[in-house]
């Protein structure tokens, strides 16, 4: 009973991470936002944080609205947006 507590709250705590990693040092609701969808659909690649965010992508059309706008919001974050030289008149 002990270590699955300890194996729960290490697991929490890597999950927890790898939120951060994935919303590039993003805020606590952004990674919160995606924990549980980490837990159901990607749990199998915990402790990995690349795995982990290679697999909310892969399942982004499952993923939780909450999670699916982090993912947005990170996409248009890395989208290039035109230079003020590079607009035409």
């Amino acid at each position: 009973m002990c270590r699955s507590i300890t194996q729960f709250c290490a697991t929490l705590l890597l999950v927890t991470s790898a939120g951060a990693s994935l919303a590039a040092d993003g805020t606590a609701a952004q990674r919160a936002a995606c924990t549980p969808d980490v837990f159901r659909l990607c749990s199998s690649e915990i402790p990995d944080v690349g795995r982990i965010k290679a697999c909310l992508r892969r399942e982004r059309q499952n993923l939780s609205t909450s999670c699916q706008a982090v993912f947005n919001e990170l996409d248009r974050a890395a989208s290039p947006r035109p230079t003020p030289a590079s607009v035409k008149s």
